[in-house]
């Protein structure tokens, strides 16, 4: 049974194992159909299986809902009025605390202020966990009773002031049945995070020092102990040994440290010495991407990997049994389970590939039944579109970078190009669904992502390798995509144009100011365009003055790499396309940039879009930059 049956018509047959023919040439899909949203996203089980918390789409917008099976009509749709709903977990069958986030003018500034609530389905009654008088930070729970009952822990701050006592957090627990608190620690100068075990003993502390460039670990192993410095490193230069997750053995964690050949593994820990013990997970050549628990976050189940694509590696015997009835079920794609019930008798798992946007269906342990739920792209479902693999090439330096590559099926040469760079940019891509690439490939266009120096998965050494080179040698990197997609007579070098989000967003701009000679043109949503007031935006938009310089060591001077400054100096057509309501990157960098643009007679096109956000949470902001995309792309290299 379709749970979302009252509002989107879901329901399709599972991949087939059959390859695909080579398909003839065929036209494009409409643009409508790339810019569908994901009918649910993030779904979560109650611990009885009764219910589902996720994002939904209806009308192009997503909200936030609850979903009962078996129960005719709409889901329980929750406002969150103009927040940005960003986490959800369940506390008890009965209970949800959810996690949401706004940006607010504080003294002149955007500041980015977040709150947890509490939503009973069964009463909808809503309450906000966190006093009136929270500050900035205000939704961080760091424990969830294990025994059924609706007992949480909530850090929240006080003041926004560093010189006041409110400005470090303090802990209370809090039942949600009868709204009693109590205080389970106040405030400590210079801890802006605190650690809960399974048992809700609050054991560790992150603390910083004035000037954020020192860090200290404090730890306990009960509530009545005194917490004691147990390690200290220097920002930048060393590492904390922060535990990934308490044990039993009170005298025992997991940490997630550097292996002898620099890659993140999963080892023992032992909390009196802080030595590590026997390496428990690691994946060869590639970094770990972190744990996968229980609900509650205090049981270890897998590791979670990212190699050439995502995958969970179960430890859990049941959990890998579960794994393997649920794949035996689908033939030719992907199966992750994403949620299961306390009793593990019913799940959600997610069903799709890097060429198939998939979706997810309710998977009936007993019944070995899966059921459709709702789908990452109602109009391309399970349809298989344009290949994804990945590549290697040398930088001009002789650094190996990892890049996904998507291609037109059907199509081959050497075809037009898109560069496009990820966001963060301490991130990475890989073989997965990519609503952007696969549109552009659908119009005829290559389109390779480069894991270019400083991405996040690869180790140590190669994201240290991006250190004080945005904009230099993680940019040559981007630029020698192209030279090795020519070499390799898949691309044209003459036809390639630069497109990118976020920190993608400001490769795009700074390859039209620094390389147009290399490239046709340059796209840019939610672009950075001055380093320097991204850095102080960042300040703000963080929870503490810890990394509030982080952005400054990026490059050996932030004005000289900020296209901002050099108008002039562009030489290609650049689109610039910004929400409004982006908390992320304020859309002050991509109107700057189109003033300043216009002003020295350059061919820019800036989109504003009103109701935009970082993130497009919105159908029609999403058609909006899709056509806007294409118009610009076809008229400035087309495919």
């Amino acid at each position: 049974m379709a749970i979302l049956a009252g509002f989107a018509t879901v329901g399709a047959s599972l991949p087939s194992q059959d390859p695909a023919p080579a398909a003839p040439k065929r036209a494009p899909l409409p643009v409508e159909a790339f810019a569908d949203m994901p009918q649910l996203e993030d779904p979560k089980l109650s611990p009885d299986g009764k219910r589902l918390a996720a994002k939904i789409a209806i009308g192009g917008t997503q909200y936030f809902a609850v979903l009962t099976f078996g129960k005719e009509g709409p889901p329980q749709l929750l406002g969150a009025g103009k927040a940005d709903v960003n986490w959800w977990r369940w506390v008890n069958d009965d209970w949800l605390v959810i996690g949401i986030g706004q940006s607010v003018p504080v003294e002149g500034d955007e500041w980015y202020v977040t709150r947890a609530i509490a939503y009973q389905p069964t009463t909808n009654k809503v309450t906000q966990l966190a006093p009136r008088d929270v500050a900035q930070k205000g939704d961080d729970i760091i424990w969830m009773a294990r025994d059924g009952s609706a007992r949480v822990m909530l850090a929240y701050q006080t003041s926004i002031y560093v010189n006041r006592d409110g400005f470090w957090p303090k802990v209370e627990e809090i039942d949600l049945d009868t709204g009693k608190r109590r205080t389970i620690l106040t405030g400590r100068t210079g801890v802006m995070d605190w650690y809960a075990d399974g048992a809700g003993v609050v054991r560790m502390g992150i603390g910083f020092s004035e000037d954020g460039r020192s860090r200290r670990l404090l730890y306990r192993d009960s509530n009545t102990a005194m917490f004691r410095t147990i390690d200290k490193a220097r920002r930048g230069e060393d590492r904390l040994t922060v535990p990934a997750l308490f044990l039993e053995d009170k005298t025992k964690a997991l940490v997630i440290d550097d292996d002898e050949a620099g890659y993140s593994a999963l080892y023992e820990l032992d909390l009196a010495t802080l030595e590590r013990g026997k390496q428990l997970f690691a994946s060869k050549g590639y970094d770990i991407s972190g744990l996968i628990t229980d609900a509650n976050g205090s049981g270890f189940l897998g590791v979670a990997v990212e190699e050439d694509a995502p995958d969970v590696r179960w430890v859990d015997p049941d959990m890998q049994a579960m794994q393997e009835t649920a794949s035996s079920l689908v033939k030719g794609a992907k199966v992750r389970i994403v949620s299961t019930s306390s009793d593990r008798s019913r799940a959600i798992v997610a069903i799709g590939g890097a060429d198939a946007p998939g979706g997810y269906y309710d998977f009936g342990r007993a019944e070995k039944s899966m059921n459709p739920l709702g789908f990452n792209n109602p109009s391309i479902r399970m349809k298989r579109m344009h290949p994804v693999r990945t590549i290697r090439y040398k930088a001009r330096d002789g650094l190996e970078i990892a890049a996904i590559l998507t291609t037109p099926k059907g199509r081959s040469g050497k075809l037009p190009l898109i560069v496009m760079p990820h966001g963060g940019p301490f991130a990475r891509d890989s073989e997965s669904w990519d609503w952007w690439t696969q549109f552009l490939a659908d119009r005829g266009y290559a389109v390779i992502q480069p894991n270019y120096r400083g991405s996040s998965g690869y180790g140590t050494a190669f994201a240290r390798r991006g250190e004080g080179q945005w904009g230099l040698a993680m940019q040559d990197d981007l630029n020698d995509a192209v030279t090795e997609l020519a070499r390799l007579g898949i691309a044209d070098p003459k036809r390639v144009c630069m497109v990118g989000a976020s920190y993608g967003g400001y490769a795009a701009v700074r390859a039209a100011q620094r390389d147009g000679a290399r490239y046709r043109c340059a796209v840019s949503y939610a672009g950075v365009s001055d380093l320097n007031r991204m850095m102080k935006h960042t300040r703000n938009y963080l929870h503490s003055g810890a990394r509030s310089d982080w952005l400054r060591e990026q490059a050996p001077d932030l004005k000289g790499v900020s296209p901002l400054n050099f108008p002039e100096e562009f030489t290609i057509p650049v689109l610039l396309v910004h929400g409004e309501k982006d908390a992320v990157v304020p859309p002050v960098h991509s109107r700057l940039l189109a003033d300043r643009l216009k002003k020295a007679g350059k061919d820019v096109t800036y989109i504003r879009q009103p109701e935009a956000d970082h993130h497009f949470s919105r159908g029609e902001d999403r058609l909006e930059f899709l056509k806007a995309m294409e118009a610009f792309l076809a008229k400035h290299n087309p495919a």
